[in-house]
């Protein structure tokens, strides 16, 4: 009894180290730092708790997200230049999107995801921004008029798939290509159903297309047919004609956790 109360004391006093002065955090600072370090002692026994503070995750994106009607995650680097075409096209993308009475759902960072919320925004649709608690982040844009910050990615990706009826994914990094190649993998696997992904930039992503066809479905990694789960476009406005032509415009039934 005295070590469990020990290590509920520890856990608390862990929470409220950590949940102090974000962002600008450091790493280790963090709480999916701490979950997914090397199991010691005190971990061990504080992992129990941490449980809680992930289910409250859960719930208060539910209880935010619920209700905001069809909706289109857009996806892009954070490094993303106002003044580079990508940015614009993200801009296109977030105006469309909202003219079309369509949710934008980003990242909530800069770059490209700040070009879509803006978009959104700028008429007068709803923009939603799911930001991630990083060292080196500054919390969410200026455009974003439905926000949320999260401790934890895989939280964090739940919800991108849950109220997202498909995916247009501009030019990124390593968080572009892992929530593009998640949404992939949920799709061809069936565990969700009518949902498009599009990416923005044919030269940008031509590389990739070409070693997926000629090397991952030559070596039948995977099947010929996975290729179609993807459309490659240079046209904004292309992308959002092919989410809104492949997804149902009306709330669909949610995915299931």
């Amino acid at each position: 009894m005295v070590h469990q109360r020990k290590s509920e004391e520890n856990a608390r006093a862990g929470q409220r180290h950590v949940e102090a002065n974000w962002p600008g955090k450091r790493p280790e600072d963090q709480l999916d730092h701490y979950l997914l370090e090397s199991p010691q002692e005190d971990v061990t026994h504080t992992d129990v708790w941490r449980v809680l503070r992930i289910q409250s995750e859960f719930v208060n994106g539910f209880g935010t997200l619920a209700g905001t009607g069809p909706a289109i995650a857009v996806f892009g680097s954070a490094r993303t230049d106002p003044q580079s075409p990508y940015y614009q096209m993200a801009h296109r993308i977030g105006s469309r999107l909202a003219e079309a009475g369509i949710t934008t759902i980003t990242g909530g960072g800069p770059g490209a995801m700040e070009a879509a919320n803006k978009g959104a925004a700028e008429n007068d649709g709803i923009s939603v921004g799911l930001g991630i608690e990083l060292p080196f982040e500054t919390g969410l844009n200026a455009s974003v008029n439905k926000g949320l910050n999260f401790r934890y990615f895989f939280v964090r990706k739940t919800m991108f798939v849950k109220y997202s009826q498909g995916f247009i994914v501009l030019p990124g990094g390593f968080g572009t290509l892992d929530e593009l190649f998640e949404a992939l993998t949920l799709v061809q696997t069936q565990k969700i159903t009518s949902f498009p992904i599009v990416l923005v930039g044919k030269s940008y992503w031509g590389g990739l297309v070409d070693w997926l066809t000629n090397t991952v479905a030559a070596e039948r990694a995977i099947s010929a047919k996975d290729l179609n789960l993807f459309t490659v476009t240079d046209d904004p406005d292309e992308a959002v004609d092919l989410v809104l032509g492949m997804a149902d415009k009306q709330p669909a039934p949610e995915q299931a956790v």
